[in-house]
C-alpha cells in the first residue's frame, strides 16, 4: 500500500478478516496485521457449524444472529468471487435428537415461534427420525428437530478466500509483529486481546475457553449437520466430517489435544453409526475468546480515542460474521453506532 491507510485492523482471525473485508469493499484502505499467520487460533479450527439459537423469547441478540445467517449466503459468495477461494459455505441444515414427550412439546411450541420469529427465511419443523434415514443420530422419542437455517464452513480455509479477497481488494496484509500506525484501528485479537483490554481497564471482560475438535474421513458432504448432546457433528465439502468440540475453563497447553477429545470422539461414534469406523485424520485445539456478556463485544476502546474493537465471538464468530463486519464498518468508517443492545464493550465490564 503506497500510502498510509484509512483503517488499520489487527488480527487476522474471522472477526478481524471480515471486518477488514466490509471495510475494503466501503472504499477503505485497509491495512491489516496478524502477528502470527492468517487463521491462527481459534479461527484455524475445524468444526465450522453456522446454528440459530432456539426461536423463542425473542431478544436483540437472537435478531442480529438471524439477520447474520441470512446474510452469510451472499456474503462469502461475494467472498469466494473477489479472491477465488471457495470457503466451504452451504446451507445445510440441523438434526437434532428430541430426547423425551416434554422436550418434543417444547420442540413443536419453538416450531410455531419460528413461523413468526423467523419471518418465513427458514423453517424448524419436528419430524420422524425415519425422515432422515441412516444419518438420524437416535432418538428415545424417534422424532427429531430439523432445521433450514443452519449452515456450514470450513473455518480456515473462510479465513483464507477473505485473506485472497482482501488483496483483491488493494489491502495490505502484514504477517509478523508489526504495530499499527496512526488512527484509526480495530483490533480483533482474540484472547489476547482479551487480556489486553482487561488489564487497560482494570477488570475482567472475558477469557480463553478451550476447546478440541477432530476430523473424521467420511464423505457426506450433502448431509445436514447433527447437534447430538451439546456435540457439533458438520460434514464438510471436502469429504470430511468435523466432530467437536470441548469447553475447557481450565486447562494448561491452549492447542495441545489429550484424552478429552479421545472421549468426544467415542461418544460420537456411539451416537452417529455412520461414524463408528471412520479414521480420525486431524486432531485439533485451541483457546476461543468468550467476553463476560457471552455475546461478541463491539465498539470504541473506552479511554482510547480512535481505537476500536470486535471481540468475543467465542463459539459464534463466523455465525456472526456478516452482521459484525457491518456495524463495525458503519462505526469505524462513519461514525454511526448501529450496534445492537447487549453488544457494545460496555456490557462486558
Amino acid at each position: 500500500m503506497a500510502s498510509a491507510p484509512d483503517v488499520t485492523v489487527m488480527g487476522g482471525g474471522i472477526s478481524g478478516l471480515s471486518c477488514a473485508w466490509e471495510m475494503a469493499r466501503r472504499g477503505a484502505r485497509v491495512r491489516l496485521i496478524e502477528r502470527a499467520r492468517i487463521g491462527a487460533g481459534a479461527s484455524g479450527g475445524v468444526v465450522g457449524a453456522l446454528a440459530p439459537h432456539v426461536p423463542e423469547n425473542w431478544n436483540a441478540k437472537k435478531a442480529f444472529q438471524l439477520e447474520s445467517l441470512m446474510a452469510a449466503e451472499q456474503f462469502w459468495s461475494d467472498v469466494a468471487a473477489a479472491g477465488g477461494i471457495d470457503p466451504g459455505y452451504r446451507r445445510t441444515g440441523r438434526l437434532v435428537p428430541v430426547a423425551d414427550g416434554a422436550a418434543r412439546a417444547l420442540a413443536e411450541a419453538r416450531a410455531k415461534g419460528a413461523r413468526t420469529l423467523w419471518q418465513g427465511c427458514a423453517d424448524w419443523r419436528v419430524i420422524p427420525a425415519g425422515e432422515a434415514g441412516e444419518w438420524a443420530p437416535p432418538s428415545a422419542e424417534g422424532v427429531l428437530v430439523s432445521d433450514t437455517l443452519s449452515a456450514r464452513i470450513h473455518p480456515l480455509q473462510a479465513c483464507q478466500a477473505l485473506a485472497a479477497a482482501l488483496r483483491a481488494a488493494g489491502a495490505e496484509l502484514v504477517e509478523g509483529d508489526s504495530e499499527p500506525e496512526g488512527a484509526p484501528v480495530l483490533w480483533a485479537t482474540g484472547v489476547s486481546g482479551l487480556a489486553a483490554l482487561s488489564a487497560d481497564l482494570g477488570q475482567s471482560v472475558g477469557q480463553g475457553i478451550k476447546g478440541q475438535a477432530a476430523l473424521l474421513d467420511l464423505d457426506r458432504r450433502d448431509s445436514p449437520q447433527l447437534f447430538v448432546d451439546g456435540l457439533h457433528i458438520v460434514p464438510h465439502a471436502d469429504g470430511t466430517v468435523a466432530v467437536g468440540s470441548t469447553t475447557e475453563r481450565e486447562f494448561g497447553h491452549a492447542e495441545a489435544t489429550d484424552a478429552r477429545l479421545d472421549a468426544l470422539i467415542d461418544e460420537v461414534r456411539r451416537a452417529v453409526p455412520p461414524l463408528a469406523d471412520a479414521p480420525v485424520l486431524a486432531r485439533w485445539a485451541g483457546e476461543r475468546p468468550r467476553a463476560r456478556s457471552r455475546a461478541p463485544m463491539l465498539g470504541a476502546w473506552p479511554g482510547r480515542p480512535g481505537h476500536f474493537v470486535a471481540n468475543g465471538g467465542f463459539k459464534i464468530g463466523f455465525g456472526m460474521a456478516p452482521g459484525v463486519a457491518r456495524v463495525m464498518a458503519d462505526l469505524v468508517l462513519e461514525g454511526r453506532d448501529t450496534i445492537p443492545e447487549g453488544f457494545r464493550v460496555e456490557d462486558s465490564l
